[in-house]
C-alpha cells in the first residue's frame, strides 16, 4: 500500500479513473480482494497532511468491525448467529444441534447433536 508523496503522485497520474481503480492501483486490497476505501481515504487524507482524530489516540487504524453480541430478527423470520460468534464458540461448518427454548429464561439452547444424527 502507497503512502505519503507515492500515494499522491500514483492517485493524481490516474485521477481519470474511477476509484476503485486507482485504490487498486495504489494497493488498498484486502486478502479476499475487495478494495479498502476507508483506509485508502485515510490514507490520501493523511498524505496530504491532515491529521485525524481516530488515528491520534491509538496511534493505528481502527480494527473494523467489532462483533456486539447483538441481533435481531429478519423480516423474513430468521435470526442470524454469525461468523464471529461461531468461531468464539469453536463451532465447525456442518455441525449440527438441536434447538430447546429453556421455558424459565427464555434462553435458547444449541445442543450438539451426536456425529450418527440420531437424536431428534
Amino acid at each position: 500500500m502507497l503512502e505519503g508523496k507515492a500515494l499522491l503522485d500514483k492517485a493524481r497520474s490516474l485521477s481519470n479513473r474511477p476509484e476503485d481503480q486507482i485504490a487498486r492501483a495504489c494497493g488498498y486490497v484486502g486478502p479476499s480482494g475487495r478494495v479498502l476505501k476507508k483506509s485508502f481515504y485515510r490514507a490520501l487524507v493523511a498524505a496530504k497532511g491532515y491529521t485525524l482524530p481516530s488515528t491520534l489516540a491509538g496511534g493505528g487504524f481502527s480494527k473494523g468491525r467489532q462483533a456486539e453480541f447483538r441481533t435481531r430478527v429478519h423480516g423474513n423470520g430468521n435470526l442470524l448467529i454469525g461468523q464471529a460468534y461461531t468461531r468464539r464458540m469453536g463451532l465447525e461448518p456442518g455441525q449440527e444441534f438441536r434447538i430447546e427454548i429453556h421455558h424459565e429464561t427464555g434462553a435458547i439452547w444449541l445442543l450438539p447433536l451426536e456425529d450418527n444424527g440420531s437424536q431428534d
